[in-house]
């Protein structure tokens, strides 16, 4: 198993990852090939291509160990969703629906592991008290950027909608990473239909 570090074709070298970063890519990459159980130590030095110990040095416990994981995918999935590029709202409902579904596309075609990883990731935070906080203040950022450019295009209730928004892309996400059209990714067009349906219906118009 190789672990591929963040990156786009054409763009600048990113810095050579640390060894916590090495370690957590590792970690991702194992969630997302074997599962929570095929997450050890051990394997993660195995597959980091790290000496015997390595991961106990850099999280010396499970509970540190995911909280690392979650950290660094919380990294990489903003790389590959490219928040900082997301559509200026004053820019309206299109040009909001445009940077979604780009978000949505890049995150269905670009790292699929990275989804397998997050759903392994959210259902041991469900068992987790102490993983669970940790999860949900990592996902606090893109909540708030997506509160902030509903409430901007005119949104009478973000914070319901913000739910009704994550709930249509994390279900399509999962369905097409992992569910039953795990077969068939949408191309952009449809992404964008769906999306623009969505927000239209929301905010009545």
């Amino acid at each position: 198993m190789s672990v591929e570090t963040p990156g786009s074709p054409g763009s600048p070298s990113p810095p050579s990852p640390s060894r916590a970063d090495l370690v957590a890519d590792a970690a991702l990459a194992l969630l997302a090939e074997r599962g929570m159980r095929g997450l050890t130590h051990r394997a993660v030095d195995e597959a980091a291509g790290l000496p015997p110990g390595s991961t106990s040095n850099v999280a010396r416990t499970r509970q540190a160990l995911l909280e690392l994981a979650v950290r660094r995918h919380a990294e990489r999935e903003a790389r590959v969703l490219a928040l900082a590029e997301m559509p200026d709202p004053s820019g309206g409902l299109d040009a909001l629906t445009e940077g979604l579904a780009l978000a949505v596309h890049r995150s269905l075609t670009r790292n699929r592991e990275l989804l397998i990883a997050r759903y392994e990731l959210a259902l041991e935070a469900t068992r987790r008290p102490e993983l669970r906080a940790f999860y949900d203040r990592t996902g606090a950022v893109f909540k708030d950027q997506l509160t902030a450019m509903l409430t901007a295009v005119g949104s009478a209730d973000p914070d319901r909608h913000v739910l009704s928004l994550v709930a249509w892309a994390d279900g399509l996400m999962f369905s097409c990473a992992a569910g039953s059209f795990s077969s068939r990714t949408p191309d952009l067009a449809e992404i964008r239909t769906g999306l623009g349906e969505l927000l239209r219906g929301l905010l009545g118009r």
